[in-house]
C-alpha cells in the first residue's frame, strides 16, 4: 500500500508540470465537447491542453475557476477503482485550490452512470473510473469552494 501511495504521489508531482508544456493552441465554441451542466453559471469556454499524443487533458473555465480535465490510463499497481484514473484540479488565477469538496459522474456510452467522490493527491483530486469502452464518456464534476458555493461542469472523454 505504502508503494501505491508512493508511486501515486510521484506520478502527480510529475503531472503537476504538465501543463507547462502544454500547447498554447486553444479552440472557442466547441459546443458539441461542452458539457457545461451549469445552466448558466459557467462560461463554456474550453482549452485544449493535451501537451502529448495519447494523452488525454482539458482546461475548462467553471464560473470563476480554471479547472483542468485528465485521463490517464491506470497501470495494474495504480488502479483507484478502475481501467483509467480520472485527475482534476482546480485554480482560481494561477493559485491552486487544495481546500474543495469533488463529486465526479461519468456517464458512459451506453448511457449508464457512475458517481464517485475524488480524494486530494497534492494539487490533484482523483478516483479510477473504467473507461475503456468505444465512444465517448461524459465527465462531469460538482465542486464545493470554501465560501460554499457550488460548482459544476464537464466536459466529454473520448475512448480510443
Amino acid at each position: 500500500m505504502k508503494k501505491v501511495i508512493l508511486s501515486t504521489t510521484i506520478i502527480l508531482s510529475i503531472l503537476g508540470g504538465i501543463p507547462l508544456f502544454a500547447s498554447e493552441g486553444h479552440s472557442h465554441g466547441n459546443k458539441h465537447d461542452d458539457i457545461s451542466g451549469d445552466h448558466g453559471h459557467g462560461s463554456g469556454h474550453d482549452h485544449d491542453d493535451a501537451p502529448m499524443a495519447g494523452m488525454f487533458i482539458k482546461k475548462k473555465m467553471i464560473d470563476a475557476y480554471n479547472v483542468h480535465f485528465h485521463v490517464m490510463e491506470a497501470n495494474d499497481d495504480m488502479r483507484h477503482g478502475g481501467t483509467h484514473n480520472l485527475m482534476i484540479k482546480v485554480e482560481e488565477g494561477s493559485k491552486v485550490l487544495r481546500n474543495v469538496k469533488i463529486n465526479s459522474k461519468v456517464i458512459y456510452p451506453n448511457g449508464k452512470a457512475e458517481s464517485k467522490g475524488l480524494m486530494r493527491m497534492g494539487d490533484w483530486y482523483m478516483n479510477g473510473y473504467d473507461l475503456g469502452h468505444k465512444g465517448k464518456h461524459q465527465l462531469m464534476i460538482l465542486f464545493k469552494t470554501a465560501d460554499g458555493e457550488k460548482h459544476k461542469g464537464g466536459v466529454y472523454y473520448p475512448a480510443k
